[in-house]
């Protein structure tokens, strides 16, 4: 199925950009005119995406982290959260909660919180290449009228 509507944006990997990346994809969002918990759920998701690809992705060094956002006419969202980072040597382990390779502070409930809030998540990651994050989230269309132009 084709988009309705897409946007894209890259930014830095630097930890004050993740509020950016939120309202941004939260802005695209609007037009299908979500309920506050849809729009908290899919903000939550998305600073924590953003959050591993920084912390996680990238580690001490910048890069940069590239957004997809993608809106279908049944309600349908995709957000696609992408890294060049290291990589995640065994998603299955990464996404098990509690499992953090940062330590200190980190509580190691990244995924386990996207997963809660998403439909979907999919995880797809090279060691040394990156890692690609897609939420999936479906709402209710309440808004219809889509620019055919």
């Amino acid at each position: 199925m084709k988009p309705v509507n897409e946007m894209q944006l890259s930014f830095d990997s630097k930890s004050n950009n993740e509020s950016f990346a939120r309202s941004a994809v939260a802005s695209f969002i609007l037009q299908l005119d979500p309920t506050i918990g849809e729009m908290a759920d899919i903000k939550t998701a998305v600073s924590e995406a953003v959050t591993n690809a920084i912390v996680h992705g990238y580690r001490d060094t910048i890069g940069t982290i590239y957004i997809k956002s993608q809106i279908f006419e049944n309600g349908k969202i995709t957000i696609q959260i992408k890294d060049k980072g290291v990589g995640i040597e065994d998603v299955p382990k990464a996404m098990e909660p509690m499992f953090t390779t940062a330590g200190g502070e980190r509580a190691g409930l990244g995924f386990a919180v996207m997963q809660s809030f998403m439909d979907n998540i999919r995880v797809v990651s090279k060691q040394d290449k990156g890692t690609t994050v897609t939420l999936t989230k479906y709402l209710i269309p309440r808004v219809l009228s889509y620019d055919k132009r």
